[in-house]
């Protein structure tokens, strides 16, 4: 795991300033500390530098990028990790091909010439972002792994494109304008975002499962954007030849062990992130079982029973023999450290789990760990959200009678009602244009979407006008591919959203890459192998969801290795508690409230409307103010205090000169 950054110009005989390319890789050097390298050759327009954190071969030298092939054709930088590497080295050695370093990394230098990018990418697996320059055809092409686990932002500047891992690397370009959109500002306040968007304005990301391919031709360049894989949900008739039950269980597990051994491959320790769902514990059960040594297993522990996890997550490490390091935090103190967090994130969050698991990261690497295996994903493809249950009984159930349907939704709004305004709407939102793709708006981005009003409020008058005709269902509609929903069930249909917003947007950016790489810490998520989403796909919605048990069919597969508490109970979300549960906490947000979001802040940023947030803040004291409306303000002012913190950070700092300043702290010279 590293951090990229490049630069390619429209004329090839601009020279790129070397020192320019290094400071992009000092500003990220959280994400690689181990060393640094940039490649710039003249008369070809293209730079490209690096910062490594060495797990794939650990000599600092040879595995150094950017890597370029010995005829100087091409070069290429790439942060994260391809899997069963070994394997594809050892068949193209066989075949002719003479590898220099023992990285992960040189696997597309020497695939790309011989397969083409296509080939290439198809056999890559695992999570990661790369470049590869083809200095012959004047190519440029930036990939994505397929769920978006790694980060890669680009924009267009008066000269060219940049690219790089996080926006501050972008930022430290000094052609690079930086500037918070209406539409962004709008999409930050209400936490879900349009897909390959940020909050900057021309600052994109590369979509999950794409590839952005830029070629200079006549002295301009040619930007096109190329899908490459998708999730691919069966038609819904396909549901209708169900197996046996056993042979889906059977194959979750395999596949998913499969997964978590490739993931344990690595030339440095591998620990385990650990709380009490079934995600986590089946990823510490199954590695516990592969390894030869215990699992050193790590959990986040809170001072609220309601929200803390801890009592499964040391049962399970007592099963499984981990060694388990518990890093209990008072809730009063996430908010010490949400200016950082936001650093890191370069979006928004609504709740503070993003800050604690910043700070876990942080211990995982005072334990001397570059390495954990992860739970995300499997709610994803197993359908364990709530939002999915309620979509499940509201839609996918025909057959049901309408009492026992009630029933359900009954059970479902009771064992999640410390959710309710969070993972569940406070009240049921509709969208036209995603009715129109969809075929009913998914109950996953129903709270955040019924978060518009509040958000429209909020903003400066200004940027409240430059939306005022603005629909954001049809902005997300427009991204989802109408034939991945064509004839599929709704609760495929359900999860193909989620994927596509919430998991990449929110899931893998400020709950996993960012605030994990915060401290140079590279996190593997197994569910997120794509041959087991290959394979959870084709699972009939029933098995995913059986009655009222959400992941009915990987419970079933992990049953043995589970603790029976875990396995009895029904699926808990993960999450801090929030502010207004808390008068201490409530204390330390509105402490960095006055200090980032004062009316003096709050006037020179030119984003929010000042009265507007202090009514808000005023609506929390009101005791008649029911509890899922504060879960959602609470979330709002979250949002809002995020926002001014991206200011601060991005548009009232100097970036560039800060990099310059970190490259020079560092050592790091051209």
């Amino acid at each position: 795991m590293c951090g990229i950054a490049g630069v390619i110009h429209r004329d090839k005989d601009r020279t790129i300033d070397a020192q320019t390319l290094v400071n992009m890789a000092a500003i990220q050097y959280h994400r690689g500390p181990d060393n640094f390298g940039y490649y710039n050759p003249e008369g070809v327009g293209v730079g490209m530098s690096h910062a490594r954190l060495t797990i794939i071969d650990l000599d600092e030298e040879r595995g150094r990028q950017p890597l370029v092939s010995d005829d100087q054709r091409y070069m290429m930088v790439h942060n994260g990790e391809f899997y069963d590497f070994q394997r594809i080295r050892a068949d193209m050695t066989a075949q002719g091909a003479r590898y220099q370093t023992k990285s992960d990394s040189e696997l597309v230098l020497q695939m790309y010439p011989h397969y083409g990018i296509e080939k290439t990418v198809e056999n890559l697996r695992g999570e990661f972002a790369f470049s590869i320059y083809d200095r012959e055809e004047e190519t440029m092409y930036l990939v994505r792994d397929r769920f978006g686990i790694k980060p890669l932002y680009w924009t267009e500047t008066e000269h060219g494109v940049v690219f790089g891992s996080e926006l501050k690397v972008l930022f430290a370009h000094p052609e690079v304008k930086r500037e918070i959109d209406s539409e962004g500002l709008y999409h930050q306040l209400i936490q879900v975002m349009i897909p390959g968007s940020t909050a900057f304005k021309g600052v994109k990301q590369v979509p999950p499962g794409h590839w952005i391919k830029i070629q200079r031709r006549n002295g301009k360049l040619e930007i096109s954007e190329h899908k490459y894989w998708d999730i691919d949900f069966p038609q819904a008739e396909a549901h209708l030849n169900v197996k046996d039950e056993q042979e889906y269980i059977d194959g979750v597990r395999e596949n998913l062990l499969e997964a978590v051994q490739h993931r344990l491959n690595a030339d440095v320790p591998v620990g385990a992130y650990l709380s009490g769902g079934i995600d986590s514990c089946s990823i510490l059960g199954l590695s516990a079982s592969v390894r030869q040594d215990p699992v050193k297993a790590f959990t986040i522990g809170f001072d609220d029973a309601d929200y803390d996890e801890t009592p499964i997550a040391r049962e399970m490490a007592e099963m499984t023999g981990a060694e388990q390091i518990i890093l209990p935090l008072s809730a009063e103190h996430l908010y010490d450290h949400f200016e950082r967090t936001i650093w890191h994130t370069e979006r928004t969050i609504y709740n503070t789990l993003g800050v604690a698991k910043l700070l876990m990261s942080q211990k995982v690497r005072e334990q001397g760990y570059k390495v954990v295996l992860t739970g995300e994903g499997s709610d994803e493809l197993f359908a364990g959200y709530p939002a999915f249950r309620n979509d499940m009984f509201l839609y996918g159930l025909d057959d049901l009678p309408e009492n026992l349907r009630k029933e359900m939704q009954s059970t479902l709004a009771e064992s999640n009602k410390l959710f309710k305004g969070a993972m569940l709407p406070r009240e049921a939102f509709r969208s036209d244009a995603i009715d129109s793709k969809v075929g009913f708006t998914p109950t996953c981005i129903q709270n955040w979407m019924g978060c518009d009003g509040y958000a429209r409020n909020l903003m400066n008058k200004d940027h409240q006008a430059n939306i005022n005709d603005y629909d954001p269902g049809t902005a997300m509609a427009e991204q989802f591919d109408e034939s991945q929903l064509e004839g599929r069930h709704p609760l495929d249909k359900a999860q193909y959203v989620w994927i596509k917003t919430m998991l990449e947007g929110q899931i893998l950016t400020w709950g996993g890459d960012r605030v994990d790489m915060a401290n140079s810490m590279e996190a593997r998520p197994p569910f997120l192998d794509h041959h087991l989403a290959a394979y959870a796909v084709n699972i009939p919605p029933q098995m995913r969801i059986k009655g009222p048990v959400e992941k009915y069919v990987l419970k079933e597969a992990m049953k043995g290795l589970l603790p029976e508490t875990l396995y009895k109970r029904q699926k808990f979300a993960f999450m801090a508690p929030p502010a207004h549960t808390d008068k201490k906490k409530w204390n330390a947000l509105m402490e960095l409230m006055e200090e980032f979001a004062s009316e003096e802040k709050v006037a020179e940023a030119g984003l929010i409307d000042y009265g507007v947030l202090q009514d808000m803040i005023k609506k929390n004291d009101d005791p008649t103010v029911p509890r899922e409306d504060k879960v959602q303000m609470d979330a709002i002012l979250n949002h809002v205090l995020g926002v001014q913190l991206l200011h601060h950070h991005f548009i009232e700092n100097d970036v560039p000169k800060m990099a310059a300043a970190k490259a020079h702290e560092l050592g790091w010279v051209a």
